[in-house]
């Protein structure tokens, strides 16, 4: 059976899907069976918004070691108030607003790569410090903005077909168009030999700086269109609404079964994890623990399951 699941790739992410069935029986147990479809249906719906944000952190991770995006919390929030301004509740601006939001999240991406290119900054210092920059942007920007969501958004966020998220489904449509782009496309791969060795890609012609440069602008234009979905999803722009994807677009992708030591990308793996996440927080919250317990036993699982589903590591 380990044999199986290495040939098949299985064993990078099925370790996500069992902790998050594991969470989610303990779940049923703890609330006596109460609302066991419900809780999996809130899970899938919120899982969306983990998995877009996790996909753009894992294509840059995938990219090598000290790798990440810092600025996605930022982004998303700057992403979040410029689609609302621009949609203004009306529902013939939605595909505007959006498409405001991934603008700004290219712009983000850019200035990301242009601090760690050009001044050579390390890409955690550099996202780091855009991030600050970019939330700053959305404070200023988003001061006094109370807009409230198109309805046919809202609508949207919410709908369901046959029980399950709609939302959900658009988005399991975008894993796989994803997984096609990393595997089957020269952008994909070459992010990938990027993260193996990217002396050897530059060498077997490979554009590595152009090729990263996508890359930090995907990560960012998802968080910004996360920003948009999730102002709908949530009824409008908060300041603080971006805080929570820091950890989870980090903990989704190295629980999922991506490797931090790069040039290995899981994209499957994502949805367990992402599901592992949401449903770990329920079960502490049905277990009636306190917000500040609550915070230190989620970071001490999520540091456990990574370090059990760390998987090999490769010499370098």
């Amino acid at each position: 059976m380990a044999g199986f699941l290495a040939r098949t790739g299985m064993r990078d992410w099925l370790f996500a899907y069992v902790g998050a069935v594991t969470v989610w029986l303990v779940t049923v147990m703890i609330a006596d069976g109460f609302g066991a479809m419900q809780t999996l249906t809130a899970g899938l719906g919120f899982a969306v918004f983990y998995v877009l944000v996790a996909t753009g952190q894992m294509f840059v991770i995938a990219t090598g070691p000290g790798n990440i995006d810092l600025s996605i919390p930022a982004t998303v929030t700057l992403g979040a108030g410029v689609a609302m301004s621009v949609m203004a509740g009306s529902d013939a601006m939605i595909v505007p607003g959006f498409l405001a939001a991934i603008a700004t999240g290219i712009a983000v991406g850019s200035f990301n790569y242009a601090l760690i290119r050009l001044l050579r900054i390390p890409p955690i210092i550099a996202t780091l410090s855009s991030s600050f920059i970019v939330q700053s942007t959305a404070i200023w920007y988003g001061r006094g903005l109370s807009i409230k969501p198109p309805d046919a958004l809202q609508d949207f966020t919410f709908a369901r077909l046959q029980g399950v998220p709609v939302m959900a489904l658009c988005a399991v449509v975008f894993t796989l168009v994803m997984a096609v782009v990393l595997r089957r496309t020269v952008y994909g791969r070459s992010v990938l030999a990027i993260g193996q060795n990217p002396k050897a890609a530059h060498l077997a012609g490979v554009d590595v700086e152009r090729t990263r440069w996508i890359t930090y602008t995907l990560s960012a234009a998802l968080a910004g269109f996360t920003g948009a979905l999730f102002a709908g999803f949530s009824g409008g722009v908060s300041l603080d609404m971006g805080t929570q994807f820091l950890l989870a677009s980090i903990a989704v992708v190295v629980i999922g079964g991506t490797s931090v030591a790069g040039g290995k990308a899981n994209l499957p793996g994502l949805w367990g994890a992402a599901m592992f996440l949401f449903l770990l927080v329920t079960m502490l919250n049905a277990a009636g623990v306190g917000s500040g317990v609550r915070q230190l036993l989620t970071g001490i699982l999520i540091i456990a399951v990574i370090t059990a589903a760390g998987g090999e590591k490769r010499g370098r």
